[in-house]
């Protein structure tokens, strides 16, 4: 998955509007087998276009400019430079003042894209790179954990102290020695105060008796 470009504070509702629009352009660059182009010029759009002019961004996304105006300004810049389809929608996103989300509309393309082609994002952290034989590896094992083909993400992080840590969706499988040993401080501070607890429970016994 190509990166989304600038980090936006997320709105629940603003990615909902986004995944509606997401839908509706895979669904039309899928019927004419132009879905990998469509997300290809989407993606050059925000990094070639919208993020080194952000002055043309706010051009399109200001509520002053009446959207009749903004489907010219579409027209005489990106006609010819991508496709109709992508063209054609985002004059339909201009038109119902929707051209803001575009960021939001990309990363839920890609998203869509993935699930459609079974594909699963799998975020890797680890304490050193992973070396090519572990990497397939895990690539196999997350296979049959996913059922999918995953997608991964890595990161370095020394922090760690050894092991990997996944994140696939909104889980998490931490299994470095960082987490281990949080664990065992855990259980450890919870044996003191139950043994603490028992204690005092055993001398207020013997005080009444």
């Amino acid at each position: 998955m190509a990166s989304v470009g600038k980090r936006q504070q997320f709105d629940p509702v603003a990615a909902q509007v986004a995944a509606v629009y997401a839908r509706a352009l895979l669904g039309a660059a899928e019927k004419t087998g132009q879905t990998e182009e469509a997300l290809e010029e989407l993606d050059l759009l925000v990094e070639e276009v919208l993020d080194p002019y952000p002055q043309f961004e706010a051009v399109l996304v200001s509520d002053v400019i009446a959207a009749e105006e903004k489907l010219g300004i579409l027209d005489r810049t990106l006609k010819g430079r991508i496709g109709n389809l992508l063209l054609n929608f985002l004059k339909v996103t201009a038109h119902h003042g929707r051209l803001g989300l575009l960021r939001a509309i990309r990363q839920a393309a890609h998203q869509l894209y993935d699930e459609l082609r079974g594909r699963v994002a799998v975020q890797v952290a680890t304490a050193a790179p992973l070396e090519d034989g572990l990497a397939g590896r895990l690539v196999e094992r997350l296979r049959e954990m996913t059922g999918g083909e995953p997608q991964l993400s890595q990161t370095v992080d020394p922090d760690l102290i050894g092991g990997v840590v996944l994140r696939i969706g909104d889980t998490l499988y931490d299994g470095s020695v960082a987490a281990r040993l949080k664990q065992l401080r855990a259980q450890m501070i919870q044996r003191s105060v139950h043994e603490i607890q028992s204690r005092r429970d055993r001398f207020r016994s013997a005080s009444g008796n």
